[in-house]
């Protein structure tokens, strides 16, 4: 804060209350004790000027109230200070002192430290204005009523955040400068860096998947995608979006200076002992650069089969496909149905010393230790078809291959599964039958499709009912009839509806799959030969006893762990 107190000086000597020939005997006072400190800390040394001096000056010079923490008339009261938490006071270097109007005044040693205040009121989602103290006296006031806690644990929560390192997609990992020290410094971290990281921070906590930023004509929107529904939050002004944009910009490693073209980058650090990636997507928009940041947790794919949301019979059924000795195992769904979650999940179950496991992926957005995985570059002709190829010549047990894209790498894929491969792939269809379509209209051969695909699964998540509130219900006359059993059948059924409070978003917290499972025999194989319907061979898997993905749901709905609601929000039956 060097230069506010140099801008301090000259308020003090503008107003007299200094000369020049005082400002050369602090200036002298500090050569004598071999003080690095500024003129202004001269002034104190030397007596000639007070903290409250300086204070009454600022307040006047900004026409802000000013506050004394030493009047033993200021006491705090206890909900005041309850209504910013330590660590974010002393980040900010702040102290709540009163609450009035549905106003909260906080003190603050630099009245022009504006975006601290605008910080600030995004945090707490309310009113805030500054009032004018002494430094000294807010950090005795923080350490008084937040108690002496470690000075470097607000800054060891940021640096988490902050200290990241750059993982581009094409692999090369950099240093990115940014904001350290310890809590003596905060005056000269950039309030940007703080409320990006905070902003991140409050992300992780309200365990959203993804974070978007998005300008608009007259805002800046900020929403968080929790539990697979965006949530829009209290959003920074108008005129720091750029600011935001840039810091996010590069962080992710991105061209601060290209505002035409779409970027991705990655962000990669710890918080609260987790390590997670960001990856970053920026897309130009009429407004301003569209930023979308998608979390990635990396506990969240060391998850059992068991705690993906299989009832045992699936569980067994997944277990006997994954460990089939070749062919392909086809995951399917839309982004964001969680098929990397559960092919990851595959792959921690069979990763052995005794197994060879090579993924090429785009991008490679978990790393598991243990397995090769392969990061697609096209730009350099890396594609899934060549990286299939030469993952080959790896001797490789089991393969996973991020999408099937094209004809290319099908057949590589198909060729690789009939010369004793287990290959792990997804699609991006509806339902689980329709990839058999999918592939053969992409180009890959039927009798190729036939001979090598054992098993399809197609998956949603659903959100979990919160275990909180939720509340048993009795059913409609309609909900009845859409589950196609009577009332006596339903008895020993428990259909539940959550009311919402502190621990959930609206009876909701957390996510679980419902899953179509679609194992191929004989029958299909024909039907495959006869480039049959994708309908016709729905048809028949269902006869086979395949378990639609409503159905799985609503089971599930019948066991508590959903709603009825979520199940037709999310699925929806074919004929």
């Amino acid at each position: 804060m060097i230069e506010a107190d140099d801008f301090i000086v000259d308020l003090l000597t503008a107003h007299g209350l200094v000369t020049d020939e005082q400002v050369e005997a602090a200036k002298t006072k500090l050569q004598e004790e071999s003080s690095d400190g500024t003129v202004l800390d001269g002034l104190y040394l030397t007596k000639v000027v007070t903290e409250q001096d300086v204070v009454q000056i600022l307040a006047s010079e900004y026409g802000m109230d000013s506050f004394d923490f030493d009047d033993a008339s200021q006491r705090i009261a206890q909900e005041v200070v309850d209504m910013i938490p330590g660590e974010v006071a002393r980040r900010y270097t702040v102290m709540p002192v009163t609450m009035s109007g549905g106003i909260l005044r906080v003190a603050m040693a630099d009245p022009a430290d504006l975006e601290s205040l605008d910080a600030i009121r995004y945090l707490l989602k309310m009113d805030v204005e500054g009032v004018v103290s002494s430094k000294r006296q807010i950090k005795q006031a923080i350490s008084y009523y937040y108690g002496n806690v470690e000075e470097d644990s607000a800054d060891q929560l940021m640096t988490e955040l902050t200290e990241t390192t750059t993982d581009l997609t094409v692999g090369t990992t950099s240093d990115v400068t940014t904001e350290t020290g310890d809590a003596n410094d905060d005056e000269n971290s950039a309030p940007i860096i703080r409320l990006v990281s905070l902003l991140i921070l409050e992300a992780f906590r309200t365990r959203a998947s993804d974070i978007h930023l998005e300008p608009m004509e007259k805002r800046f929107r900020v929403r968080y995608r929790i539990d697979g529904v965006l949530n829009e939050v209290e959003s920074p002004p108008k005129y720091m979006q750029n600011q935001v944009l840039s810091r996010v910009k590069l962080m992710a490693g991105m061209d601060l200076s290209e505002h035409r073209i779409p970027q991705d980058g990655r962000i990669r650090f710890s918080a609260m002992g987790r390590d997670l990636d960001l990856r970053v997507s920026d897309v130009p928009t009429t407004y301003g650069e569209s930023i979308v940041m998608r979390i990635l947790d990396k506990s969240g794919v060391m998850l059992g089969i068991a705690e993906l949301g299989f009832f045992q019979d699936d569980q067994d059924m997944i277990q006997s496909i994954i460990n089939y000795p070749d062919g392909i195992f086809l995951v399917t769904g839309p982004t964001g149905s969680g098929k990397t979650t559960s092919l990851y999940s595959f792959l921690h179950a069979l990763n052995q010393p005794t197994r060879k496991i090579i993924t090429a992926e785009d991008p490679v957005e978990y790393e598991l230790s243990g397995i090769n995985q392969v990061q697609i570059m096209a730009e350099i002709k890396m594609t899934f078809a060549n990286a299939l190829r030469a993952m080959l010549r790896q001797a490789p047990n089991i393969i996973m291959v991020g999408e099937i894209r094209d004809s290319e790498t099908g057949e590589i894929a198909v060729n690789a599964s009939l010369t004793g491969h287990l290959v792990f792939s997804t699609l991006h269809t509806n339902d689980a039958p329709s990839a058999i379509t999918r592939l053969m209209d992409m180009g890959v051969k039927p009798f190729l499709v036939a001979s090598s695909l054992r098993a399809i699964m197609a998956q949603r998540l659903l959100r979990r009912l919160c275990k909180t509130c939720g509340e048993p219900i009795e059913l409609t006359d309609q909900q009845v009839d859409l589950l196609g059993m009577s009332r006596e059948e339903l008895a020993d059924s428990t259909f539940k509806m959550g009311k919402g409070c502190s621990e959930c978003k609206k009876g909701y917290r957390g996510r679980i799959g419902v899953y179509e499972i679609f194992i191929l025999d004989e029958s299909i194989h024909a039907l495959i030969y006869q480039q049959a319907d994708a309908s016709v061979i729905r048809k028949r898997a269902i006869e086979l006893g395949m378990r639609t993905l409503r159905e799985d749901g609503l089971r599930k709905a019948a066991a508590g762990i959903t709603t009825i609601p979520e199940v037709l929000r999310i699925t929806m039956e074919r004929t």
